[in-house]
Parts: C-alpha cells; structure tokens; sequence
C-alpha cells in the first residue's frame, strides 16, 4: 500500500488510480493538504504513515517535505520508502530532496567504472 502526503489538485488522480483507502482501523493513507492544514497535522500524519506495517511506499509532494524535512531525514528505514514528487505550482528541486542525496552518497563514480 501507498501513503500520500499532497495538494488538492494531486489527489483525485490518486484516488481514481485506487491507491486512496482507510485501514483495518480506519485510518486513512492520505492526508489532503490545503491552505489552513497546519505543519503539526503534517508531522503527525507522517510519522503514522511511516511506523504503518502496511505502508510500502510514501509519496509527498516536495514544497510540503520541506516543512517536516527533519522528519525525513530522520527516516533511515527503506521501508516505506520516501518518494519527494512536484506539485502543479511547485517544480520538483533534486537539490533539495534529501533521499535522493542520501542515494547519491551511496554511490562512487569510480564504482561504476
């Protein structure tokens, strides 16, 4: 299963794709994040999200990873795996998106060699 931390505009794409439901306990794999969603309710859904058994893969849209981005750093599970995606007003930035930083540390060019 996916979570998605995103705008408006992202989520009915998702939720037409299936990935949009609620757990045994009812708990959604969705936060929808509008204008007056505070970074509290951010944090918090995030780390549900992160500790959930049934989540394989969480999906955030960038320009909001950067309000909890020490709740993403501190993420060094694989699984769920953190995916940072753009947003309609919010072009995707690789400098800021710490998973991707953290895979590139992984690698030497001269390994590839």
């Amino acid at each position: 299963s996916s979570g998605i931390n995103a705008e408006w505009p992202l989520r009915p794409g998702f939720l037409l794709g299936g990935i949009g439901e609620l757990n045994d306990k009812r708990e959604p794999n969705f936060l929808v994040v509008k204008k007056d969603t505070t970074i509290g309710d951010i944090e918090s859904h995030l780390k549900r999200l992160l500790a959930r058994k049934d989540i394989g893969i969480v999906l955030i849209n960038q320009h909001i990873a950067n309000d909890v981005r020490h709740i993403m750093e501190a993420h060094t599970a694989a699984i769920p795996a953190l995916l940072e995606i753009p947003s309609k007003e919010h072009p995707y930035d690789p400098s800021k998106d710490s998973i991707l930083k953290r895979a590139k540390g992984m690698f030497n060019i001269d390994d590839m060699r």
